[in-house]
């Protein structure tokens, strides 16, 4: 049996471009660049070069031609007329199918050239008089070393590991045999499974180089007193190892010169220019006022190319066939998809030079004298009330972002941050509380550190009342350990 009825839904519907132009919101200057260059490699319809009014010419092209080619649509066309019986003249913008969602980004990246750092171990290791078992077994080692130089996995996994794979089961000696052959790879420390043996290893090959009392010093107070070490208990440590003062203190110096991640500076996530920054904004004063510019970098300026708008003027009047019609709609497509890029492209740069202006407002004192006691207390709501945007576009903005300033580079993450009011009644941001801790630490007794609830009661006396807890937690955004891990000899 049917059933007519009548239901109201409420729903969000966001078109393509509005999704493009989020996307590229959130994405830097450097991302950017890669992305333009992509979008220009894939659709014909955009290259390099300054707008000359193509943009509005482009509109009224495909408006018109989208009329000529809905007025050829009767029943001499249909759908099988586009599809071939040869799978190689099926157009692959027409009948491409992905398993890909439209969010997903599943862009290629191309990585610099160079050794990555595993490879390096993989050639060192072909330097090595391996049998064809044994190599196998020290490759997978090595394919089981991290970014930081580590060996995550213990010696009954990989034996499990390969027995799974091979259905034999290897010889647990023999893995630790060809383990201790890779810790003696370069970077020193390199196949360590904790903290204690990558330090170790790097005593001992420092030892064979060349003996020296603080060295061996060195070696024994992490073979012997390792915890101790570790919670700073210089005075047991002294007393176990019969070390003066300065005996002790030569030893912990030589344990401070070695690399707790030696595979760091090599590993693969370190070659691509994942640290490198890229400032968003230039911001300088000229003649005593602010200026801000958006940095353009190498980003290419877009337009239409005018070759294939010329190629759609020839369908506006008649009928075109059907292999010219088929061309006639992919460049259609490709000039709307070439359209709405320019356009999010252009909002993307409008939107981010609206938010940075309004922040450069809100913290004038702050970029006039580059003194972050002048920040102001600032959460997104003020800058999407100063911009009339919305605060999730904000966020998006100051994502990732950086400032080029006369006194340095900043993330738009740092002016943002909550405030309270001091004893006299002024209003302070958390920034400048954190500098005030930084500087006691800075200024303490490092053979006696302020604790947490010292720290809380100078702070007090300042005129800024906070609790210990916070203190705690500020201390850990700053990266600053307790003060027993503060102490030095």
């Amino acid at each position: 049996m049917l059933k007519q009825s009548l239901q109201q839904k409420l729903g969000l519907k966001i078109n393509p471009l509005q999704i493009q132009f989020i996307k590229l919101l959130e994405i830097p200057t450097y991302q950017l660049e890669q992305r333009i260059k992509e979008e220009l490699e894939s659709n014909p319809m955009l290259e390099e070069g300054e707008e000359t009014g193509e943009l509005e010419q482009a509109r009224e092209e495909q408006d018109a031609n989208e009329e000529t080619i809905e007025a050829t649509d009767d029943d001499e066309f249909s759908l099988e007329d586009y599809i071939s019986d040869d799978d190689d003249e099926i157009p692959g913008y027409r009948l491409s199918a992905s398993n890909v969602s439209k969010d997903e980004d599943s862009r290629d990246f191309v990585l610099p050239g160079g050794t990555s750092f595993r490879e390096s171990l993989l050639v060192q290791l072909g330097m090595q008089h391996l049998d064809e078992d044994d190599y196998q077994i020290a490759e997978y080692i090595i394919g089981n070393i991290d970014d930081n130089g580590y060996l995550r996995r213990d010696i009954d996994s990989i034996v499990d590991d390969i027995a799974f794979t091979s259905g034999e089961m290897p010889d647990k000696n023999k893995i630790a045999a060809l383990l201790r052959v890779i810790q003696q790879f370069d970077p020193p420390g390199v196949g360590a499974r904790d903290l204690r043996e990558c330090l170790l290893l790097q005593l001992r090959r420092k030892l064979a180089a060349g003996h020296s009392p603080a060295l061996a010093h060195a070696l024994a107070m992490l073979e012997e007193c390792f915890e101790e070490f570790t919670k700073k208990r210089y005075e047991r440590l002294s007393r176990r190892l019969h070390l003066s003062d300065e005996g002790l203190k030569e030893a912990i110096e030589e344990i401070r010169k070695l690399n707790p991640k030696p595979g760091e500076g090599n590993s693969d996530s370190t070659r691509d220019g994942a640290g490198k920054i890229i400032p968003d904004f230039n911001l300088d004063i000229v003649d005593g006022e602010l200026q801000l510019t958006l940095n353009a970098g190498d980003i290419p300026t877009l337009r239409i190319n005018k070759s294939y708008l010329q190629l759609l003027e020839k369908y506006r009047n008649g009928y075109p066939e059907k292999q010219q019609k088929e061309a006639a709609t992919f460049v259609k497509y490709k000039l709307s998809s070439a359209r709405s890029f320019i356009e999010a492209v252009e909002q993307r740069n409008n939107t981010l030079m609206m938010t940075m202006t309004a922040i450069v407002q809100f913290q004038k004192a702050f970029f006039l004298t580059g003194e972050e006691n002048r920040l102001r207390p600032m959460i997104l709501r003020d800058i999407a009330d100063l911009t009339g945007l919305d605060i999730s576009t904000v966020s998006r903005v100051s994502n990732s972002k950086y400032v080029q300033t006369w006194f340095g580079i900043y993330s738009l993450k740092q002016f943002f941050s909550g405030g309270m009011t001091t004893s006299s009644g002024e209003e302070v941001s958390t920034g400048e509380i954190k500098n005030a801790l930084r500087e006691l630490v800075d200024n303490e007794n490092k053979r006696k550190p302020l604790t947490d609830d010292e720290i809380v009661e100078i702070l007090n006396a300042q005129g800024y009342p906070i609790a210990r807890r916070t203190i705690a937690k500020y201390r850990q955004l700053l990266d600053i350990p307790v003060a027993r891990l503060r102490r030095e000899v």
